[in-house]
């Protein structure tokens, strides 16, 4: 009764997430635990070279996770779900969406796993002496430019999938500060674009005498808690066509996966960090003094309130598991049986904590696209072994784990020895659903005790619940960081596990054969079309 009369008053708050695989919306009740969920799975496409969704998928999908999260609703509490204190909109960082004054698209939604802008990010990186990866927005943008793409003097609005989303439910252009340093440069100090790389960019395409200056087509940088906007009676009807979602309801300003991530890790105050593991990996550092250079493996984003943040990305975690979960299903259905694959996946992780250390020797590479980090541009998932190796189901699913973080662990060792301090990492995704395994993978891929909370299975949805709740509870004058420590995680369950030596052996040794077995990738990129 007491939830029932919470989300009747209109008191919960609301967080929507697209991410790569599913778009998942979370409702939150008054200690800012999951009380309804809704889903709608969906995939990317890979067209004419490039990795994108149809916008028709965005709204089918938005509208498919609203609607499974009322029939929630209604089914648990038996009240219509129509009216929110709050609520916010986060998806996948990065990539191109570029739409015309009429606020259509100019050309289709070009996604983060895009490894086709390598030449403008190389010289953008070299002329604002910062890192701007492949996937950023600014590098899709210039990439854009350099191919001569005659979409480019259209542009009236540049934004991501979050913002896109954002500015069709309530017609305003702005994004989160950690959304926003996905797409261009942030200065921490003023919480906005770096005046002086965008002075630089207008220097640099200034023969082409485009209509605009970036400044005026990026979107309006917001902090957390900041107002962004209201549900507007178009927006709702967009969202939910049976007309029961009423219109006015304030959004918190539009973040990405990272941002959600630290929120739902608690990891945005200075020395923490978190590591996100599903479809892609990241991990996510809070920094307390600059790196001590540039490192085309470390991007520079920041946390929902600004403060600087070395971010490891990575294309590829789970697709492959994923893949391998299904070849196990047909096996099990060849044999009689109907499988519960989410034992399927339990008996997957589990048995790989039986594998040998270094994974009987075996090399997975797990590439279903391109991995910047390796220099790849494009993937093929392979699996390579000697004939000693010691193939057994044991050993291949821990070298599955492992190839889902190797890429991470070459990002993690280099701020190892910039000194990064940390004093807790903090696991969520899917990743680390099944009890201790991927938790204790993780620990011998960092060399760092790594802790898992209770919602770490929740990840960027309820994330994002809790930045519309700060968005809607701002006025009691907390920061972030203190509202998530003292109103959100405050005597919340936390397992710490310690870093076993004879695992981070064995990973530091799966690590070095699968270095150096990179150009046997490379060649099946090549080879295998």
């Amino acid at each position: 009764m007491e939830i029932r009369d919470y989300i009747a008053s209109g008191r919960a708050c609301l967080g929507i997430e697209l991410g790569s695989t599913r778009i998942k919306a979370v409702l939150i009740g008054a200690y800012h635990e999951p009380i309804a969920s809704g889903d709608f799975g969906w995939e990317n496409r890979l067209e004419d070279g490039v990795w994108t969704y149809h916008m028709s998928d965005v709204w089918n999908g938005l509208r498919g996770a609203y609607s499974a999260l009322k029939a929630d609703v209604y089914a648990k509490y038996g009240v219509k779900l129509s009216k929110m204190a709050a609520m916010g909109f986060s998806g996948m960082m990065h990539g191109y969406i570029a739409l015309d004054a009429k606020g259509e698209l100019l050309v289709p939604f070009r996604t983060w796993r895009n490894t086709i802008t390598g030449e403008a990010s190389e010289k953008l990186t070299a002329r604002f002496g910062f890192n701007i990866p492949q996937r950023w927005s600014v590098s899709h943008l210039y990439q854009a430019i350099l191919n001569g793409e005659e979409h480019v003097a259209g542009i009236d609005y540049l934004t991501t999938l979050a913002g896109y989303v954002h500015f069709k439910l309530t017609g305003e252009r702005v994004l989160g500060v950690g959304e926003a340093s996905g797409m261009f440069p942030i200065d921490s100090e003023s919480c906005d674009y770096d005046a002086g790389m965008l002075a630089s960019f207008d220097e640099l395409v200034a023969e082409k005498h485009y209509p605009w200056k970036l400044r005026g087509i990026l979107p309006r940088v917001l902090s957390a808690g900041e107002d962004a906007g209201c549900l507007t009676a178009d927006g709702a009807a967009l969202l939910d066509p049976t007309g029961e979602l009423e219109s006015g309801i304030p959004l918190a300003p539009p973040e990405g996966d990272a941002g959600t991530g630290m929120a739902a890790t608690n990891a945005v105050a200075e020395r923490t960090g978190n590591v996100s593991a599903g479809t892609s990996v990241f991990a996510m550092i809070v920094l307390e003094k600059p790196l001590s250079r540039v490192y085309p493996e470390i991007d520079m984003v920041t946390t929902p309130t600004g403060r600087p943040v070395a971010m490891v990305h990575c294309n590829n975690c789970t697709n492959e598991i994923n893949a391998w979960a299904e070849v196990f299903r047909g096996f099990l259905e060849a044999l009689g049986q109907k499988p519960d694959m989410n034992a399927v996946f339990t008996a997957m992780f589990s048995k790989a904590y039986e594998g040998e250390a270094d994974a009987g020797a075996l090399v997975l590479y797990n590439y279903l696209s391109g991995e910047p980090i390796t220099g790849m541009d494009e993937g093929r998932p392979l699996l390579v072994r000697s004939p000693e190796a010691k193939l057994n189901f044991a050993n291949f699913m821990r070298a599955q784990l492992y190839s889902a973080l190797a890429t991470l662990k070459i990002g993690l060792d280099i701020l190892a020895d910039e000194q990064v301090n940390v004093d807790r990492l903090l696991g969520h995704g899917g990743f680390f659903k099944t009890p201790e395994v991927g938790q204790r993978i993780l620990a011998a891929a960092a060399n760092s005790p790594v802790s898992v909370m209770t919602t770490a299975g929740e990840g960027g949805p309820w994330g994002m619940a809790l930045l519309a709740a700060y968005r809607a509870n701002r006025a009691e004058g907390q920061t972030l960081e203190d509202y998530l420590e003292n109103k959100v995680f405050a005597g919340q369950a936390v397992t710490t596990l310690e870093p076993v030596q004879a695992d981070v052996d064995g990973f530091n040794a799966f690590l070095a054969k699968y270095k150096a077995a990179l150009p046997v990738e490379r060649e099946a990129v090549a080879g295998v079309k």
